[in-house]
């Protein structure tokens, strides 16, 4: 019953808040203070407990935020960042903004204790939410360049540049093609000299490829020579010839590509695709999913 469940969440939190005032008088300080203050954080978190039961959100949000700030108080930053976290993923599912502001604090405290790693894992969350709650882009690659970057200083290279990647992904779609190509280039570098990940670094030379031709089409052909000579395994993939049909392409001066059995680009891929030349026609129907994507394209660039 999620009336009764609010209702003895509500007298929790009446009863926690007598607790936390009667700590602050004088004599509330001088006969367990701080052990009133413990069953106070105690019964605002039981309190939360009860309100995301209960499917009341924000509320439990709010008991949360409440026992943050006792612990806070109590200079027990690791259980106030751990209940600023638990605010924040009940107001997700409510309040984007107050989430966001939630994880925030509890990023403050844990880059203050060094916990770096954790912190950065909070700031892709506040990215997420930038980018399907709120959809503000800017914000949003703001957050995955500073959760790359504490990762990065915590050598977890791997987290950093799958932040980056989504840097990457954003700055070419708002046609920051020179940051775009900057990102793909250290990533596939990173990943050559990986052998769980050098499979991939060819799908990174590539987009970055594509982002050169949206720029100047000679950066494009130096780059693609660059890369070849970086990564060998590049000049056999698809990817490459596709890449290397469109220079040719473009010196006998004719718009038409015809792509064949290049099953495996993308959406970002193509979306960059689209960007080349500032236009791009399809002929067939192009639509990449994880699902489906034609192995017959033909295109006009």
């Amino acid at each position: 019953d999620n009336s009764g469940k609010e209702k003895e969440a509500t007298a929790l939190m009446a009863e926690a808040e007598k607790k936390r005032k009667s700590s602050q008088s004088f004599f509330g300080s001088l006969f367990g203070g701080s052990s009133k203050l413990e069953d106070a954080c105690d019964m605002y978190a039981r309190a939360a407990n009860m309100f995301k039961m209960a499917k009341n959100w924000s509320a439990a949000g709010n008991a949360f935020s409440q026992a943050a700030l006792l612990h806070l108080h109590m200079q027990s930053k690791h259980d106030a960042a751990t209940n600023y976290i638990d605010a924040g993923n009940a107001f997700k599912k409510s309040d984007p903004q107050e989430a966001i502001n939630c994880l925030n604090r509890a990023i403050e405290i844990y880059t203050d204790m060094g916990r770096f790693t954790i912190a950065a894992k909070h700031h892709v969350t506040i990215a997420e939410i930038y980018e399907t709650e709120l959809v503000d882009i800017d914000k949003a690659i703001a957050h995955y360049e500073q959760a790359a970057d504490y990762y990065k200083g915590e050598e977890s290279t791997s987290s950093a540049n799958k932040c980056l990647l989504k840097v990457a992904t954003y700055a070419a779609q708002l046609e920051q093609y020179p940051k775009a190509i900057e990102i793909y280039e250290q990533v596939a570098t990173h990943a050559m000299d990986s052998n769980l990940l050098k499979y991939s670094a060819k799908d990174y030379f590539f987009k970055a490829a594509l982002c050169h031709f949206c720029v100047d089409m000679l950066n494009a052909k130096l780059a693609l020579q660059k890369y070849e000579e970086m990564f060998p395994a590049f000049s056999d993939s698809r990817e490459c010839k596709l890449v290397k049909v469109r220079l040719l392409k473009a010196a006998n001066e004719t718009n038409e590509l015809r792509i064949e059995s290049l099953s495996q680009i993308n959406e970002c891929s193509y979306t960059i695709l689209l960007s080349v030349n500032g236009t791009c026609n399809v002929i067939e129907d192009l639509k990449c999913s994880s699902n489906t994507c034609p192995d017959l394209i033909y295109a006009r660039i």
